[in-house]
């Protein structure tokens, strides 16, 4: 899949039905930089590599009025990825917000997004850069919910009626399905999502002890974290059918060309989906025209932050297909994921990572409860709804403490 090697301030919206909301004008006196990483027993096992600490990178900003909001910053790899996207933060974004009065969220967001397309050349740091930027843009956020009294999913369009999201427990790991079904069906999940792509022995051997394993109307995904070329995720999707899985993600690096996307669609059995690793309207135009993918899942801290993703999640729904959003991180990269997807409507599914991580319930208090029926309730209070409780987290809190008050 062909992606965008800069930023991509210019690109238009893909739907221009589906316009940002406006907001108050942004005036920014303080942003603050939290490192967080949190060790694990177990390893979170990948096809291409296994996170061993669980980290986070939050931002908080603050406005002249001594408002605030949140955001969270994809930083899950590599492992010193995390304190790196700090510097980031603290070092480039943060004096670009500090120095200018914006007129709303949406131009604040694009403008800062302009201001990094040389350096991003320069640098050859894309990614990185547009991590940092989505934290801040679902920090700003946060802060017109908070300001405007309402909670952001409202904000942002959905429907007073949305207080709810379906979901499903992913990042399960082929060694350990029978557990993590048990405990993920514990705790009210009724759809699970395993990785795949370790091999066809073992992808197919626990698949068969997850099927001894499913209740009758449980829902099952499956993960390759993009392990396949062309021809072995051809053959990997047949294989893979007589599970009845509703989707398979990221059969194919995100890199790879259209054409070979096109290949495996008109031949998998299984409905494709991704979008995770895709960067920048244009990226996501492709994908959607193409019908390459029946599920398109941009990470929210990834790239883009409520700005770029929720045009992107309507273009979507305006195609035929479904937006599930993709996340793996910490509490409050969680609530934005549920508020986009309530704002955006459909049929799609919440990613909640299986895998223990103290970050997810302590940097996002109060940190809700799935329902019986599998569903994540939203609060009903202003912004994200939620707040880091930093003196629960301080033990997990990194060296790096330097934070960005200007």
């Amino acid at each position: 899949m062909h992606r965008d090697e800069v930023l991509t301030p210019s690109d238009p919206p893909l739907d221009p039905d589906a316009a940002l909301p406006g907001t108050a004008a942004v005036s920014i006196r303080r942003v603050e930089t939290f490192v967080f990483r949190a060790p694990i027993d177990t390893p979170v096992v990948t096809s291409f590599g296994a996170m061993h600490s669980r980290p986070a990178v939050l931002v908080r900003v603050e406005d002249a009025d001594g408002a605030w909001g949140w955001g969270e910053v994809w930083c899950n790899f590599p492992a010193c990825g995390a304190e790196h996207r700090a510097r980031l933060l603290d070092t480039v974004l943060a004096p670009l917000l500090l120095a200018t009065r914006f007129s709303s969220v949406p131009e604040a967001t694009r403008a800062l997004e302009a201001a990094l397309r040389i350096l991003a050349v320069q640098t050859g740091e894309w990614g990185p850069l547009a991590q940092v930027l989505a934290g801040v843009d679902i920090a700003l956020w946060d802060l017109a919910g908070r300001r405007a009294g309402q909670p952001l999913a409202r904000v942002l369009g959905g429907t007073s009626a949305m207080g709810q999201v379906p979901a499903y427990a992913s990042g399960i790991n082929p060694g350990d399905v029978p557990r993590i079904l048990e405990d993920s069906r514990a705790a009210g999940y009724r759809a699970f999502k395993i990785k795949v792509g370790f091999g066809r022995e073992a992808d197919l051997a626990a698949l068969d002890r997850a099927r001894t394993c499913l209740a009758p109307g449980e829902r099952l995904m499956l993960d390759a974290n993009q392990a396949w070329s062309v021809e072995e995720a051809l053959q990997m999707a047949k294989a893979l059918a007589a599970f009845g899985p509703e989707w398979l993600e990221e059969p194919l690096g995100a890199h790879r060309p259209l054409d070979e996307w096109r290949r495996l669609a008109g031949s998998s059995p299984v409905p494709l989906a991704g979008g995770e690793n895709l960067r920048g309207t244009a990226a996501f135009e492709r994908a959607i025209e193409a019908g390459v993918m029946q599920v398109v899942q941009p990470d929210i801290c990834k790239w883009g932050g409520f700005t770029g993703c929720l045009p992107v999640a309507r273009a979507v729904l305006a195609a035929g297909r479904r937006y599930c959003p993709h996340f793996l991180g910490a509490g409050i990269g969680l609530m934005a994921s549920a508020h986009l997807l309530a704002a955006a409507g459909g049929d799609g599914l919440l990613e909640v990572d299986a895998n223990p991580n103290p970050l997810r319930e302590v940097l996002g208090t109060p940190f809700p409860s799935l329902d019986n029926e599998g569903c994540l309730p939203l609060p009903a209070t202003p912004g994200l709804g939620v707040e880091p409780d930093l003196n629960a987290a301080r033990p997990w809190q990194t060296m790096y403490l330097k934070n960005s008050q200007v």
